[in-house]
C-alpha cells in the first residue's frame, strides 16, 4: 500500500475537516491509549469480548474505522482473524506498520466487498463519524453474514459535556463532527436500517468511575457501551 499520493492539504471528509485528516494527531494516536485511557481501553475489550464470543459463528470479522489497527491487532487473541478498513490514509499509514493482516482505504458507506464475505462488521468508537449512519448499518448487514459489533462512546456520560464545553472554547477538535448515542438511540438507527431482517440485539455499558462498585452493567450511563447484532 503507497500513501505517496495522499496531498498534505488533504484535512476534509463528507465535506467537514476531521481530526483523523490531521496528522497532528493521527501520528500520535497510538500513545494516547498508551496512557489515561488504558484502564478503559481494557474494560471496552472485555465487554465486547463478552458480547461477540457469545455468537460461536463469528471466525472472521472487518473492522470499519479500524484507524491504527489499535482494536484491529486484537480480535485475533480471542480466536478472530480480522480485516481492518479506514478512510483516513493517515491513521493507516500508521497501520501497515503495526497490523500484519489486510487493509483496505475506503469509505464505510460503499464497503469495496462481497455480500456476507466476512462473519461479522465492527465499528469500535467510529460509528459516531458518519454522517449517514442507516445506510452504513444496511452496508454491515450486507457484507457481514452473522453480525455487527458496535464500541460506542456513550451520550449518558459527564464527559459528553465536558468534551462540548471544551469544544466552546477550542480546546478538544476530536468530538467536533461525533454523534453521540445511547443505547436507545443506536437501537432506534439500527431498527430503520434493519427493517424486514431478524435479528436480536444484546448491549452493555462500562467506563464508569474506579470508585464505583460496579465496572459493567447493563443500565446505559457510563463512558462507553457495547452492542451485539446477531443476524438471524
Amino acid at each position: 500500500m503507497s500513501f505517496e499520493i495522499v496531498k498534505k492539504d488533504l484535512t476534509n471528509w463528507q465535506n467537514r475537516k476531521e481530526w483523523f485528516f490531521n496528522r497532528e494527531f493521527t501520528d500520535t494516536y497510538e500513545q494516547w491509549y498508551e496512557g489515561p485511557y488504558k484502564r478503559a481501553e481494557v474494560w471496552q475489550k472485555k465487554v465486547i469480548k463478552q458480547l461477540v464470543k457469545k455468537d460461536s459463528r463469528i471466525n472472521t470479522l472487518l473492522e470499519f474505522g479500524c484507524g491504527t489497527t489499535r482494536f484491529t491487532r486484537w480480535w485475533h487473541q480471542i480466536g478472530i482473524e480480522a480485516s481492518g478498513g479506514d478512510i483516513s490514509p493517515f491513521m493507516l499509514s500508521q497501520a501497515v506498520h503495526l497490523f500484519k493482516g489486510d487493509l483496505v482505504m475506503a469509505d464505510s458507506h460503499f464497503m469495496p466487498f462481497k455480500d456476507h464475505t466476512f462473519d461479522a462488521v465492527a465499528f469500535i468508537t467510529t460509528f459516531e463519524y458518519y454522517r449517514d449512519p442507516v445506510q452504513v448499518i444496511r452496508e454491515a448487514a450486507r457484507v457481514g453474514k452473522h453480525g455487527i459489533v458496535f464500541g460506542m462512546m456513550n451520550r449518558n456520560s459527564p464527559k459528553v459535556a465536558r468534551r462540548r464545553i471544551q469544544q466552546a472554547f477550542g480546546k478538544n477538535p476530536f468530538y467536533v463532527t461525533a454523534t453521540f448515542y445511547t443505547p436507545n438511540h443506536l437501537i432506534s438507527v439500527i431498527d430503520e436500517a434493519l427493517k424486514g431482517r431478524e435479528y436480536s440485539i444484546e448491549w452493555t455499558c462500562t467506563g464508569l468511575p474506579k470508585w464505583f462498585p460496579v465496572q459493567q452493567w447493563s443500565v446505559p450511563y457510563g463512558d462507553f457501551f457495547g452492542l451485539y447484532v446477531k443476524l438471524l
